[in-house]
C-alpha cells in the first residue's frame, strides 16, 4: 500500500485546491493503483508537532511518509508519484 498523506488546515484555499486535485488524480488512475492508495488528512490545526513542521508550507503532501510537495500541488507530478511507487507496478 502507498501513503498520501494530505497535511493541511481550515480555511486555507490552497488547501482546498490540494485536497481537489489528489481526489481528482485518485480518481483517474487505473482501479489497481488506486485501490493500492490511502489517503490521510491532517490538520497542523489540531496537531502541534504538525504545526511547528509545516505552518509555513501547508498545504503539504507526503508519499509513504516523504515530502512529496508542499504549497502548489501538480497534478500530473502526484500522478506520475503514485504510479511509480505502485506496489504492483502497474501503469497507466
Amino acid at each position: 500500500m502507498t501513503t498520501l498523506t494530505l497535511i493541511a488546515k481550515p480555511d486555507c484555499h490552497l488547501c482546498d485546491v490540494a485536497e481537489q486535485i489528489v481526489e481528482t488524480v485518485l480518481a483517474e488512475l487505473p482501479d489497481d493503483v488506486a485501490d493500492h492508495v490511502v489517503v490521510e488528512r491532517a490538520s497542523i490545526a489540531e496537531d502541534a508537532a504538525l504545526y511547528e513542521q509545516w505552518w509555513e508550507k501547508i498545504p503539504v503532501v507526503l508519499i509513504d511518509g516523504e515530502l512529496h510537495t508542499h504549497w502548489r500541488v501538480s497534478a500530473d507530478r502526484l500522478r506520475a508519484a503514485l504510479l511509480a511507487a505502485d506496489p504492483e507496478g502497474a501503469s497507466a
